[in-house]
C-alpha cells in the first residue's frame, strides 16, 4: 500500500516546482544527499536543517509549510540605506559623483571612508536637493535608451527599505558586484525585485533583495550632449511653416 504524502511534503513539492528547480538541484540548494524524491512522496520527513535552508534562501514562513499559516513568505524587509553619506568642510552633506570607471569598484568599497575622497562631490542649492541624502552615478550602455544614453548622468535619491521604492521607478541598484541603471518593479516574491530595461532588446533580470547594498531612486539626469544641429532643424521648420501660413494670407488678401 502506497504512503499518501503529508501536508508539508505536497507543498515541498508545489514549492520546488514554483521554483523551476529538478529535485537534484533543489536538493542540492538545500544540503540534502540524492534527491528530495523521498520528501515529496512522504517517505522522509522535511528537517529542521531544511526549513532553516528554506527561510534563509527563499523567505519561507515555516507555519506555512506545514499548513498552520496562509502567508508563504516571511517580512523581507531589507536595509538598502547608504553605507556612507559624504559631507563637506562645514560638515554639510554633499553629493558624490560615481562616474564609469568608480562604478566597477564601488560595490567593493561601499564601507571605504578613505575611497569616497577620490571622487568628486559637490553640493546643489535647490530645495528639491535638501533634507535627502543624494548621489551621481553615470550611466553605462544603451540598455535605457531612449530614456538615458551612456555616459550620462542620473542623481539619486536614497532609499531607506525596498518598502519605501515608488512603483515602477527608475532606480540605481548597487549589487554585492555590480551597480545598474534599471525600472524596478517588485515581483510578486517579496524577496525578489524585477529589474527592466527600457531598451527592448535587453530582457528583464530578477534579483535576489538579499544581494541588493544600496537602491537611489532617480530624481533627475544631467546630459552635456545637445543636439544643436536638432534644434536648428526645429527653428527652420518653424519659419518655413510661417513663410508658408503668411503667403496663404497674402493670396487670401489678394482674392
Amino acid at each position: 500500500m502506497t504512503k499518501q504524502a503529508s501536508f508539508e511534503s505536497q507543498r515541498f513539492k508545489k514549492l520546488r516546482e514554483s521554483l523551476n528547480e529538478t529535485q537534484q538541484s533543489f536538493a542540492e540548494k538545500l544540503g540534502i544527499k540524492g534527491s528530495t524524491a523521498d520528501i515529496e512522496r512522504g517517505k522522509s520527513k522535511i528537517t529542521g536543517s531544511i526549513v532553516a535552508e528554506l527561510l534563509k534562501q527563499y523567505k519561507i514562513n515555516p507555519l506555512w509549510l506545514f499548513g498552520q499559516s496562509f502567508q508563504k513568505f516571511l517580512d523581507t524587509s531589507h536595509n538598502v540605506a547608504p553605507k556612507v553619506v559624504t559631507v563637506d568642510g562645514n560638515d554639510s552633506e554633499n553629493m558624490v559623483l560615481v562616474n564609469i570607471k568608480a562604478a566597477a569598484g564601488y560595490p567593493h568599497n561601499i564601507v571605504d571612508l578613505d575611497w569616497y575622497k577620490q571622487l568628486p562631490a559637490f553640493d546643489l542649492p535647490l530645495p528639491e536637493y535638501k533634507n535627502a541624502s543624494h548621489r551621481g552615478f553615470q550611466v553605462e550602455g544603451d540598455s535605457m535608451v531612449p530614456s538615458l544614453y551612456p555616459k550620462e548622468w542620473v542623481l539619486g535619491k536614497a532609499v531607506n527599505s525596498i518598502d519605501d521604492l515608488n512603483k515602477n521607478t527608475i532606480c540605481v541598484v548597487v549589487m554585492k558586484d555590480s551597480v545598474l541603471v534599471k525600472k524596478v518593479l517588485k515581483s510578486e516574491d517579496p524577496s525578489k525585485l524585477m529589474l527592466i530595461s527600457i531598451n527592448t532588446d535587453y530582457p528583464p533580470i530578477q534579483i535576489e533583495i538579499s544581494n541588493i547594498q544600496e537602491i537611489w531612486q532617480v530624481t533627475s539626469k544631467l546630459t552635456f550632449n545637445i543636439d544643436v544641429n536638432a534644434s536648428q532643424t526645429n527653428v527652420l521648420k518653424q519659419l518655413q511653416d510661417s513663410m508658408a501660413l503668411l503667403k496663404k494670407d497674402i493670396e487670401g488678401l489678394k482674392t
